[in-house]
Order: structure tokens, then sequence, then C-alpha cells
């Protein structure tokens, strides 16, 4: 079976006897050798004590005092973003109940990159030993901005970052600009679109994130998505559900739904509310979902089992920053699940 997105960290961690990924020394070790947390040249000895002794021990218990003897108050703060984050690890024991636990809380202080990376890590354990690159790929939508290209009806996901990289000129010079501006289709500029017969060529490029694929209506890529939301819920709140892509939302007793980004709510909202909605707002709704429980008495009574609708959406410049975490947090369960 391929091994992919060998960058995340996920080969850092230790798979415990319930599935889930316990932190190590080296995936703690690793946050404290990031270029942000490595002293320069202009470093204080205070600064660089504290690094090599984080080094010899990542668990290392740090004093209030060693912390407010850093030299450079950037720095420091960066201490005390990475300690409370390795104190939110180590307390919740997994990186799926760290992650579960961040969002839990009425405040959140961990900075959104470490959430990606937590969200990545978790989806590498779940697609583990997965042949199939439509699923990495679609995967790759949970932890990673999308930029949208719409041509003649077509609904194109590309991989943000890709396209600014292209932009810059570092990659493709003015190829990525093209997307960007929406002048030209996304084949035409020489990304290339992932879809079921051409899936395994995903595997030698996992970790370039270059390749662009359909959020229309019956594309295997857009089931694909749908299998690893399923799989998202179901290793993560150890639920069973099934999850099917619509066209359209045709229900008298529409009861829940869930936006799977904050463009989405807003509009589920609306809709569910009878508002009227615009219809550049409705334009922007790419995808929709309907989930069904598979044990009906885990949801609240006054959901009786119905169906939860979920929805994607892109924002006015084009971009979907999906929130996984709304799969896990604002599906309609009973108290105590």
């Amino acid at each position: 079976m391929p091994d992919f997105w060998r960058n995340s960290g996920f080969h850092l961690l230790e798979r415990r006897s319930d599935g889930l990924l316990a932190p190590t020394d080296d995936f703690l070790r690793a946050y404290f050798l990031r270029p942000e947390m490595r002293p320069v040249e202009e470093s204080g000895p205070n600064e660089r004590a504290l690094h090599d002794a984080l080094l010899d021990d990542p668990r290392r218990d740090i004093a209030p005092a060693v912390l407010a003897g850093i030299e450079d108050a950037d720095v420091r703060f960066n201490y005390e973003v990475v300690l409370d984050f390795r104190r939110r690890l180590l307390l919740a024991g997994s990186v799926e109940r760290c992650y579960l636990d961040i969002f839990r809380d009425a405040r959140i202080t961990v900075p959104p990159l470490f959430l990606d990376q937590l969200a990545q890590i978790m989806l590498r354990n779940v697609l583990d030993g997965t042949d199939d690159g439509l699923l990495a790929r679609a995967g790759e939508l949970l932890f990673r901005e999308q930029k949208i290209h719409l041509d003649d009806g077509a609904i194109m996901a590309a991989d943000d970052e890709t396209v600014s990289h292209h932009v810059s000129g570092s990659a493709y010079g003015s190829l990525g600009r093209l997307i960007v501006e929406a002048q030209t289709p996304v084949r035409s500029v020489n990304l290339e679109v992932l879809d079921r017969d051409n899936a395994a060529a995903y595997w030698p490029r996992d970790q370039r994130h270059d390749f662009v694929i359909s959020l229309n209506y019956g594309r295997a890529s857009l089931d694909a998505l749908a299998r690893v939301m399923e799989q998202w819920i179901g290793h993560l709140l150890k639920l069973v559900v099934r999850i099917r892509p619509l066209r359209q939302i045709e229900d008298e007793r529409w009861v829940w739904h869930v936006g799977l980004d904050a463009d989405a709510t807003t509009i589920l909202n609306a809709m569910w509310r009878g508002e009227a909605v615009d219809q550049g707002d409705l334009r922007r709704l790419l995808c929709l979902f309907r989930l069904e429980f598979e044990d009906a008495r885990l949801t609240r009574p006054e959901v009786g089992g119905r169906p939860v609708y979920l929805a994607l959406a892109m924002n006015d410049q084009h971009l979907v920053r999906m929130k996984p975490q709304n799969l896990l947090l604002n599906l309609p369960l009973r108290q105590g699940m």
C-alpha cells in the first residue's frame, strides 16, 4: 500500500491499541525544530539554553520564570504557544482527543496551522492502507485551502497554495495567474485533473498538491469526498454514517444541516429559515450531501432519525476553507454522545 504524506508527522506518532495516535518524544521535538523556534545568530543565552533543554527532553516542565527570561518578546510568545499546544497534547493523550478538546473550548488559542496539521495527521491515520489516490486527494480539502475555477458548468478545485506558487512566478510563471483571473480552464494550464481512471498517479506526487479535482455532482472525486467524511466521523466519533452527494435539497421536513465552511453555514441557515437567498450566494454553493445515521437512536429526539444536509461553498474570492471540525461538533447527537 502507498506510504503517503510522509511530511505530515504521522510517522512520528504511535498508534495505540484503540487506533488513536499518541504523541512521542520525536513528534514533540519536531515542534521545537520548526524554523520559528530555532535560535538564530542574535539569540540570547537564555533562549539557546531553553532550546537545547527541550531538544534533549521535549516533555520537560518549563517554569514561568524560564520563559520570562527569554530575551526576545516574539520568541517568548512562540514558546508560550508551542508549550501550550504541547500541554494540550500530553493532557489529551492522543492527537484525536486533543483536536476535539481544542474545539470544545470556548476560546481557541491554537494556531490554525497546527490545527490543519492535526487534521492531516488524523486523515493519514484514517486512510492508512488505502490504494485509492482519489480518497487522498479529496481528503486534502479538509486541511488545505482550495481555489475554485468555474468553467461552463464545471466546478474544479485546485490547491490554493500551489496556484499562488504559480502566480508568484516561482513555478510556472503566468499559468497559475490564468487560474486566479479565471480566464482559462484549469486543463489548459497543465494542472492535471485527477479522476477514477488516473487515480494511481496521485501517489508519486502526494506531497506536491498539484492535482485538480471536480466537485460536480456525479463525479468520482465528489463521491470520494463523501467517503472521506464518513471515515472522518467514524474514526473520531465512533459513529457509522452514510453520506451521499445531492443535486439539491428537496425535503419538506428539513430539520438539520451542517455547513462545511463559514459561507455554506450562512447560506444554509437562510435557506432553512425560508429567507430569500441572493442568486449570487446560491451560485457559491458548490456541492450538497445527505448524511444518515446507521443508528437513528443516537440522534436528538427532535431530529428523529431524519437526514442531515451538508453543504460546501466558496467565498467571494472563489476560495474554499473547509472546517472539518463542524462534522464532529455540529451533528444532532443525543446528549452524552
